[in-house]
């Protein structure tokens, strides 16, 4: 029987250690966009014969992994001070969650102890389980739009198995209906100093994830995550250099300005974006309705402490 796209699902869960067995549920269930899976990617070998004839080489695979992208709504959990339904995927990306109870979840960087974690993906009755799942992703965000978090795993390939979601059990918890990014919605947005007239942002965590197996060691099989650089770029409304120059602040050696940008507006429905240390880089002109725009790329760099280059609130 032939199986339908239409009918995807997928399931993620934290793993108390590295790859251990874990068993998402429904309630494990996230909302997505842009599913894509590719459920073998390996590492191709050819034995490159020497023949007196054409033809081509036996190829043999290895350090075979699985990859997976989608897309979450940036939207905060409805509850203040309760995790949104994606928290494991950014848990799995690096992120460090913190939980003030009836207040805040705050999302910042570590370098040290990260999480995994076990995806189930579904198509129709066909189940792969990918363990040891971490990941990197980045924030997409433009007027007239939901704003999304676009996340992508790397993890340990399991041979995948027949198997049968029970429908009655998927629920989509803390994941409300998303705002869109407008006037109302959306207010905060201050890069470097001024209160600018915002058309996009985008951000990526950069985080770099490597597939390593080795022969005797604990665990063989690993997705690392062995660095992070975290940049972006902002779409405004141009100024004039009396107002804003950020000519000058591109140039400026060792100047560095905050960037924040709150969205959502009641209390358990805001989601805002924090950085101390934004690090401007080479400004460029654009244009959107015939107005003149600039294009401001951006790193966002820790402290001495470390870790604290961005955070992710939810109020």
């Amino acid at each position: 029987m032939a199986l339908l796209t239409r009918k995807q699902a997928i399931l993620i869960e934290s793993e108390g250690s590295y790859n251990a067995s874990t068993t998402p549920t429904g309630a494990d269930a996230l909302l997505v966009t842009d599913l894509e899976i590719t459920p073998q990617s390996s590492d191709v070998v050819s034995r490159e014969y020497v023949r007196p004839y054409f033809g081509a080489s036996e190829q043999l695979l290895a350090n075979t992994k699985v990859e997976i992208t989608f897309g979450v709504e940036l939207v905060a959990s409805g509850t203040a001070g309760t995790a949104p339904g994606y928290n494991k995927a950014l848990t799995a990306c690096g992120l460090h969650e913190a939980i003030v109870s009836d207040t805040s979840v705050t999302y910042t960087p570590k370098s040290t102890a990260f999480d995994s974690a076990t995806i189930w993906y579904y198509l129709e009755n066909v189940r792969h389980k990918i363990s040891g799942a971490r990941g990197t992703f980045t924030l997409e965000a433009s007027v007239g739009e939901i704003p999304k978090l676009n996340f992508s795993f790397t993890g340990i390939y399991n041979a995948p198995d027949s198997h049968t979601l029970d429908l009655t059990t998927v629920t989509y918890n803390e994941q409300p209906t998303p705002l869109i990014l407008k006037d109302g919605n959306t207010s905060g947005f201050n890069i470097i100093g001024h209160q600018a007239g915002l058309n996009s942002l985008s951000l990526d965590m950069g985080n770099e994830i490597v597939y390593r197996e080795v022969i005797g060691g604990t665990p063989s099989k690993e997705v690392l995550l062995s660095n992070r650089a975290i940049t972006g770029s902002a779409t405004i409304d141009a100024v004039g250099t009396g107002t804003k120059d950020f000519f000058a602040a591109a140039l400026a050696d060792a100047s560095l300005g905050a960037l924040t940008l709150l969205h959502g507006a009641s209390a358990g429905n805001r989601v805002q974006v924090v950085s101390s240390k934004c690090d401007i880089g080479d400004v460029s002109y654009g244009e959107s309705d015939g107005i003149a725009t600039m294009e401001i790329p951006f790193t966002l760099v820790p402290s001495a402490t470390g870790n604290d280059e961005v955070s992710l609130v939810y109020t």
